[in-house]
């Protein structure tokens, strides 16, 4: 009895996991270039530096999950809020390295960052590798993904 509840549960999670994965997926529209990709990062990049936050909730999916090189992860709302409320400051952020994958709607670009910022009050220069990811929708172009991964001390 407990093995057949098990396996109804395991059906539905299964089944509920390839909806959700459908509909996301359903949210692309068209093809993403590896220029409007680049744009997309260029501008999420002067929005941070130059606290607009209203431009970066607007380029931000809703489903946005972001890996810190601290391993911290964060969601649209609580990285918003993170710089909002001065707990973190990107002062300059750049890139190099880069390498642009398109596979439909969807654009991965990783690359070596480089970024002086300020956490609770301690300045501090960063060099990571990373992944960014961004989804063609119909609303445009949005920051879905983010993965980094601090380089080792030279």
């Amino acid at each position: 009895m407990l093995k057949l509840l098990f396996h109804t549960l395991c059906g539905c999670v299964a089944l509920a996991a390839v909806s959700t994965s459908s509909a996301l997926a359903e949210d692309c529209s068209g093809t993403i270039t590896a220029d409007e990709a680049l744009r997309a990062e260029d501008a999420r990049y002067a929005a941070q530096t130059g606290s607009d936050f209203a431009a970066l909730a607007k380029m931000i999916g809703d489903d946005l999950v972001y890996i810190h090189s601290s391993a911290l992860v964060d969601g649209k709302a609580s990285y918003i809020e993170s710089q909002q409320s001065g707990t973190v400051k990107y002062r300059v952020m750049k890139r190099s390295d880069v390498k642009v994958r398109t596979y439909g709607c969807l654009a991965i670009i990783t690359g070596l960052g480089n970024f002086d910022v300020t956490v609770k009050g301690q300045d501090m220069a960063v060099e990571i590798r990373f992944h960014s990811i961004w989804a063609k929708r119909a609303g445009g172009i949005q920051f879905v993904s983010w993965n980094a991964t601090r380089t080792p001390a030279k």
